[in-house]
This record gives C-alpha cells, structure tokens and sequence, in this order.
C-alpha cells in the first residue's frame, strides 16, 4: 500500500546512521520533513460579501507552499503524504491533514487563496486556533467577536403560553440567531411544539413589520388557531381571498400573513415585494427541490430573520439539505458542485465519516434538534408492532402470477431510456403493494378476500370494545375507499381525510374526532401525515408500508405528541413472503443514516432499477 510504504520510509529515512537503502530500480524517493499546522502562517480578510483565507507552509528553508497550493495537492495525497513531484512527498501531521481537509470543504479557490461565507467563521474559527501565526483583520475580528455574543431574551410579554423547558431553550435559540441576523433550522421531532416556538420568534420582531408563514393548507387553520390562543397581539391574516396586492399594501406591525405553498409559488412577484421582518417555512421540505417552482419562488422572499421547521430536514438525499440551507444562509455550504464533491458523495456513496463529521460542524450552530424520548420524559409510552398477515392461498397465487408477469413486462420491454425503464418497475411494484392490500385495486370484482381486511376487521372490532379510537393511514385512496365501505357496513363511525378535502371542511373533521365524534379517522399518508394534532386517538393503524420511514413516523406522532396522556400502539400490517417485507428490510437498512444526518430515506427515489428488480426476486 502507497500510504503504508510512505509511513515505512519515512520511519527509516529517521535512522539513516543504521540502515542502507537499496533501489531496486527507478529513483529514490525522498520524504521531506513532517511538518504540523504550527509551521502554518494563516491570514484572513474581508474580501466584499466574504472572507478570503491566504497562508504559507514553511516546509524548510528553501521550499514554501501556499494555502490554495496545499488544499490542491491534498485531492492528490497518498494518506498523510502529498506530492511535490514524481518523487518527493511532504509528511504532513495527520492533524494539519484533517484541518485541511476541512478548510477545502468549507472554502472555495479564489485568487491566491481560499474564500468562505462569513457564517461559516464558527467552523473557520475553531481550525485556525493552533496555526504558527495567524493574521486577521479588524472585520473578521469583529465578526467573530458578534458570533461569540450570547445574549440573554426575555420571552414576550404577550406570550399566552406556560412553556416547557425545552421551548424556553428553544426561544433563546432562535433569538439568538435572530440578534445575529442568521437563519435558523427548528428540526425538532414531531410534537414538540415548533409553531409555538416558531410564534415567539415572529413576537420579537413583529411591532416592526409584517411576518409572514408558508404553511402546507393542511395546517393553516391550525396556524390561524395557535396564533389566536398563544399569540393574540398578532393579527392572523390568510393571504388569498379578494385584491391580493391591496391585501399586501394594508399590512402592517403584528400582521401575521398565512399563505399555501402554491399561493407562495404563483404569486412570489407580490410576496417578494414585502420585506418581511420574519418568515417561517413550516413543513420546509416541501422546498427540497431545487429545481421546482417553489423552491426557486422562496428564494426570492427578503426577510429580516429566516426561520424553517421540518421534522426531517432531508428526505430523500443531502441535496435537499443544500437547498434549505441555501434559503436560510446563502453560501454557508459553498456552491452546489462543490458541496457535492465535498460532501453528497463522501457521505452518501463512500460513507465518509470524517465528511459527515465536518457537514455537522459546518451547519451545527443553525441547526436545532430535540427528540421527544430526550425532552419529554412525562409523555407516555408508544409501543410499536409489525403485524405479519398470511396471505390465503387464493391471494397467493393471484400474487405469484402478477410478480411473475410483471418481470416478464420489465424484461420484454423496449425503453427509450433508462428512466422509463425505472418508472416501468416502480409501476409493478405499485400493483404488487396494491394486491397486498386488498385484491379488489389490482384487479376489479377479483373475487378473492383480503387477508388484510379481515385482520384490520379483528383489530377494530377489539379496539371498540375496549373503547379505544384509532387513526388509520394508507397511502392509496383506493384502499381507504374499500375501508370506508367496510366501516359503512358495519355501522361505526369515522372521520375521513385525503388530498381532495377542501382545507375547511379539513379542520371540521380533525376538530370532530378530536370532540369525540368518530371511532376511527382514515386518513391518506400524504396529507395527513404532518401537521396535525390528533391525541384523541390512542392506536395508529398503517395499512401499508411506505418507502421513507421518516413519512410513517410523523404520521404516527400525529397521535402521540403533546397533549396525549394515554400510551400510543402503532401497528403495522405488513403481508408476509411479500414486497411489503423487503419495505420493511430497507427501512431497517436506512434509518441508521437517518440518524446521523437528521434524515429520512425515500428510497425508492433513490434505488437504481436493478435494486428496485432484486424486489421483485422471491
């Protein structure tokens, strides 16, 4: 191994008095001196919107390299080793090596050395402290000097809202980065109060303009609602209705206006016009894509303060992280290409740790997570279970015969690309998770019973005599069909919730389960699965398994969340031998990077068409 041959060379070149080198052939090969970061000479300055970083490393008395030459030749290293030329290499300790490592991911080349976004000092900061000289100028002193400044809120005197703990920390949070004039990413698990905190934020500001929330229409009301009880100096205001820019000429102090995300999206040449002095993006994930007319539309918003919240800052891949952090702080996390080279792929395709490690150092102080088993040891229990369903033989065969028919399709097929080909086998597995679930959405008056129905059938009948209510999630608006048909003849009440509920008629049917009426509330996972407060119910039932883990666990938490004061069971029904049981293998696989890099996995967006076939294998 290079590296290794290097690390050996090196070692012997230490006791020349001792040892003979021999050369077989070719030249010798030298290593000079190891050198360490105090042999560095940094300077850092303003540089317009930026900062720039230049330096030396003084290696001997004949030979200097500069920093932009340095941060080049490490993509060239061989471990701790980089070249000077064929035959010579530079020790460098593996701690000037790691550091930069780290300048060269938070930093771009430019000129003679390496320029960075000033809200990237904390991270700048923290590697430069052991450097041999270090040269700033008085703006850089002074930047990182107003970063350093704690400051101590004082939570609004209109503030209707006893809050817990954890939401006082949260509210000195944002109020920092407020008094810092950066934004601020409230990725606190689901339940734990981000509007109320997110309501504080807007408070601080508020007498000094209007603020602005983008909410999905889901929550809007709820927003209109928490507004009203914990807030009321705040004037809440849906942006839609009537002379829309007359509506945005009248605002003023404490307006708070509520707009949709499609509201956002055809009328940003308005909205862009206002300076906000706040703006919330709830549910930010909705902006994940760069290249969507939304996300482009939000960037055009000016606001004092920037304020996200999303239980799951990424959900299908770490350019979405690039995209929200390009709303909050634009530049903390460089250009798109560079963030890739430096972090997507280390991360993503090599499981770099050390890259993972620097993306949390770099977005750390903008970032704040709290997880409800951490913060909320009063909530009560939740208890999850895979309920494994037998299918009849009947099903069995009718599931063979389309896994079967549909690799027979898949390899028969003429594509025109490989993306139509990834769509064909998403399409299959569709129809396989469809027959899962009920016979009747694959193939119409099959004849065949669900093995499913007749286990959620049990499930109910148990859950009613024990006077328990239940929320019921299925990703197809079909299947909720077939239960509502079921729930009809049977005679039990329920609330029903999809993608076509007009948004008032919405929150008439959460406040009716909520005051009781309705033993079961079917909702459809896309749009019920955020936003909504629903501790009536004390089971979670989801029909189907869906491909991003993190989708089904909001979903759950609309139930348990605070407010709840009863234990919360989440079942799963999952078809054994089947496409649902791979489902649940992937989430397994994936919900350790979700973890670590505060994400979801949609994974089927992410599989290539030969691992979405391997779903379709026995």
């Amino acid at each position: 191994d290079p590296a290794q041959a290097l690390e050996g060379l090196q070692e012997l070149q230490a006791c020349r008095d001792k040892v003979r080198l021999e050369w077989p052939q070719g030249k010798k090969i030298m290593v000079k001196t190891q050198v360490s970061f105090n042999d560095l000479t940094l300077v850092i300055k303003k540089d317009r919107d930026w900062f720039k970083a230049t330096g030396k490393l003084t290696l001997d008395t004949e030979t200097q390299l500069d920093l932009k030459q340095l941060v080049t030749l490490i993509n060239q290293a061989t471990g701790r080793f980089i070249p000077l030329d064929d035959t010579t290499y530079v020790a460098l300790t593996q701690s000037l090596k790691d550091r930069l490592d780290e300048f060269k991911s938070y930093s771009v080349p430019h000129g003679n050395g390496l320029r960075f976004a000033p809200l990237a000092g904390p991270a700048i900061e923290a590697l430069t402290e052991n450097a041999g000289e270090l040269k700033a100028d008085r703006a850089w002193k002074k930047h990182c000097k107003k970063l350093k400044e704690i400051i101590t809120p004082i939570l609004p005197g209109t503030l209707q809202a006893d809050l817990r703990t954890y939401q006082k920390e949260g509210f000195n949070w944002l109020a920092q980065l407020v008094h810092w004039q950066v934004g601020a990413c409230l990725a606190d698990d689901m339940g734990l109060g981000k509007t109320l905190q997110a309501l504080a934020a807007v408070l601080l500001q508020a007498s000094n303009g209007p603020g602005l929330v983008v909410a999905p229409l889901s929550v809007i009301a709820n927003w209109q609602d928490e507004c009203r009880r914990f807030a009321p100096t705040l004037v809440p205001r849906v942006f839609g209705p009537g002379d829309r820019q007359v509506f945005l000429d009248d605002l003023g102090p404490f307006d708070l206006v509520i707009s949709s995300y499609g509201l956002l999206q055809t009328e940003i040449e308005k909205l862009a016009n206002v300076t906000w002095q706040t703006v919330v993006l709830d549910e930010a994930q909705a902006i994940k894509n760069m290249n969507s007319k939304r996300s482009r539309a939000a960037m055009k918003l000016k606001a004092g303060f920037r304020l996200i919240t999303t239980g799951t800052p990424v959900e299908n891949h770490l350019g979405e992280l690039w995209t929200l952090f390009q709303f909050l702080n634009p530049g903390l996390l460089g250009p798109f290409k560079r963030f890739r080279e430096n972090f997507i792929l280390p991360i993503e395709r090599d499981h770099d740790k050390p890259a993972a490690l620097r993306l949390k150092n770099l977005i750390r102080p903008f970032i704040l997570r709290r997880m409800k088993s951490d913060v909320l040891k009063e909530l009560p229990e939740k208890t999850e279970v895979t309920l494994q369903v037998e299918m009849s033989p009947q099903e069995e065969t009718l599931y063979e015969a389309h896994r079967q028919a549909a690799l027979d399709h898949i390899e028969g097929g003429d594509y025109g690309t490989s993306g139509q080909k990834h769509l064909k086998i998403l399409a299959e597995l569709m129809r396989l998770r469809q027959l899962c679930c009920n016979p009747d959405l694959v193939v119409k008056n099959s004849g065949v019973e669900s093995s499913k129905l007749k286990v959620f059938s049990n499930m109910v009948d148990e859950l009613l005599e024990n006077r328990h209510k239940a929320l019921v999630f299925s990703q197809f608006v079909g299947h909720l069909k077939i239960l509502r048909q079921f729930l009809d003849t049977r005679k039990i009440t329920y609330q029903y919730l999809d993608g076509s509920t007009p948004a008032k008629e919405r929150q008439k049917r959460i406040n009716a389960f909520q005051s009781g009426q309705g033993d079961l509330f079917l909702i459809s996972l896309k749009a019920g699965g955020s936003g909504l407060n629903l501790t009536a119910a004390d089971y979670v039932i989801h029909m189907d398994p869906w491909w991003n883990p993190a989708v089904e666990d909001q979903a759950s938490d609309r139930a348990h969340r605070i407010g709840q004061t009863r234990p919360v069971t989440v079942y799963r029904l999952v078809v054994k031998d089947s496409i649902e049981e791979k489902i649940i293998d992937l989430h397994n696989e994936k919900r350790d990077l979700a973890e670590s890099l505060l994400s979801g996995s949609d994974t089927a967006a992410k599989m290539t068409a030969g691992e979405l076939l391997a779903l379709l294998t026995p």
